[in-house]
């Protein structure tokens, strides 16, 4: 997607350089062997692609990040449990499915998850004799103010991006006798929300956009998709009416200048995320600290005219996820498939050495991490979707479910309303998803085997889901 002809300086010139298996209690200090630090930085709407890394210096220049993933392992297709913030933050710090836990929606934030049944994140290390701390944006299910319930014995909830770099750099300056977890959770780049709306920028202005001849171009995959599911062509107008999502009357030019604001907002927030990495370099906390990077899901930046998130295309689904422990995980790539919702926490306490909670579904990345194998255990990944933040069209929200199921080469989406409610992409063949084989008699069979592959995860997991016969 990047373009060789267009520099990098031409678009910075306007913009900005249930029970835990294992102890019920926590251990005291003293008695917990000596274990890492765990540091987990999370960003807000970050595309997997949306890092110098992937996609090159001309489009834009993410160096921080970038010393993460080369100096650690970046797994280049790890999809989120649901491309939604509640859902996924939801997913991510209980290891469970949105469907397990019932947050399917940013509208399911009430804080009456039971923890006994989906403990936090923060109560499994915390019960593991670990000091916990979470500092940013929130976004979770759990009362902020109920340490009991999520286990983070430090909170500091907020949305401001600089406030977070300074409590996060004064807690690792601080003397941490045991080993400690904490969360960095910026907002950024989820500005680019309040851009599209024409809204202030919370987290600072990023300067007038270029005309759209000095701004990126648009994307390979900016059309809707050829024969795309009647449900998502409803679903674009029904958002697109919404004035959470005033992008229906966006020009080409401005479609080009999303695309600008965009990077130079994800560029703001990899500049904060340096100052963390050079709290833990100032600290000499290197070498006893995992570091963790990841986002709850991405943002379309008009492939196939969507903005924001929610929809299972590659740019809204797909996110980035790097691991770094100097001395401990290989430096390189994996392209193993992963879910970060259920793969987190196990790969955390496998790392960490500690009992996981029983009833996760999520592999453990460890031996991936570590360079011992680069197998992929896994023939596909699942997420789902519950699409609720539209307007009316004809006189009603439509509000679809989905399930998406990326197997190894092919991706396969599902919805519970419409006439051709299926659609079937080859990844290898066209990676921007433009073409949905689902109705060409020569991909039937690989359209079943997908088919095969939703029903087990929906029987495994209990649940049932309308998946066409056939």
């Amino acid at each position: 997607m990047a373009s060789s002809s267009l520099n990098r300086r031409t678009f910075l010139k306007a913009g900005v350089g249930t029970a835990l298996a294992g102890a019920a209690t926590r251990l005291p200090a003293a008695l917990v062997p000596k274990r890492q630090n765990i540091l987990i930085i999370t960003t807000d709407e970050q595309s997997a692609d949306a890092m110098t890394c992937s996609i090159g210096h001309d489009l834009l220049y993410t160096p921080n990040i970038d010393s993460l993933a080369l100096t650690g392992m970046r797994f280049t297709r790890a999809y989120a449990a649901n491309p939604l913030c509640v859902p996924s933050r939801t997913s991510m710090y209980t290891g469970r499915y949105p469907v397990e836990t019932g947050v399917e929606t940013n509208d399911d934030l009430n804080p009456d998850l039971d923890a006994s049944r989906f403990p936090c994140m923060g109560t499994v290390f915390e019960q593991a004799g670990y000091r916990t701390a979470y500092f940013g944006k929130w976004h979770l299910p759990y009362p902020v103010k109920d340490k009991n319930a999520h286990g983070f014995q430090q909170v500091e909830d907020r949305v401001d991006d600089r406030g977070t770099v300074d409590e996060a750099a004064k807690f690792l300056g601080g003397k941490n006798p045991q080993p400690f977890l904490a969360v960095a959770s910026f907002l950024n780049p989820h500005n680019i929300c309040n851009w599209a709306r024409g809204e202030e920028l919370s987290q600072g202005p990023i300067g007038p956009a270029p005309q759209a001849a000095d701004c990126p171009p648009l994307r390979v995959d900016f059309p809707p998709q050829k024969n795309e599911p009647d449900i998502m062509t409803l679903m674009r107008e029904s958002y697109q009416r919404s004035p959470m999502f005033p992008v229906g009357n966006f020009s080409d030019e401005k479609w080009r200048q999303y695309e600008w604001a965009y990077y130079r907002i994800v560029e703001k927030v990899d500049a904060l995320i340096g100052k963390v990495l050079q709290a833990v370099q100032d600290n000499r906390l290197e070498e006893d600290t995992l570091i963790v990077f990841l986002s709850d899901h991405g943002d379309c930046q008009g492939a196939h005219h969507w903005s924001q998130e929610t929809v299972f295309y590659e740019e809204s689904v797909r996110v980035p996820f790097i691991l770094k422990w100097k001395g401990k995980v290989a430096r390189g790539t994996s392209d193993r498939l992963v879910s970060t919702g259920v793969d987190l926490i196990p790969t955390l306490c496998g790392l960490a050495g500690i009992p996981q909670p029983k009833g996760l579904r999520g592999l453990d990345l460890t031996d991936t991490a570590t360079g011992r194998t680069r197998r992929d255990p896994r023939e596909y990944v699942v997420a789902s979707n519950h699409m609720v933040q539209g307007a009316p069209v004809d006189g009603r929200i439509p509000k679809p479910r989905g399930r998406m199921v990326r197997g190894q080469r092919y991706k396969y989406c599902v919805y519970d309303e419409g006439k051709h409610r299926e659609s079937l992409v080859d990844l290898a063949s066209d990676p921007g998803e433009m073409v949905n084989l689902a109705g060409q008699p020569h991909f039937q069979e690989v359209l079943k085997s997908h088919r095969r592959m939703l029903m087990q995860w929906e029987t495994d997991l209990g649940y049932s889901f309308p998946i066409p016969q056939g």
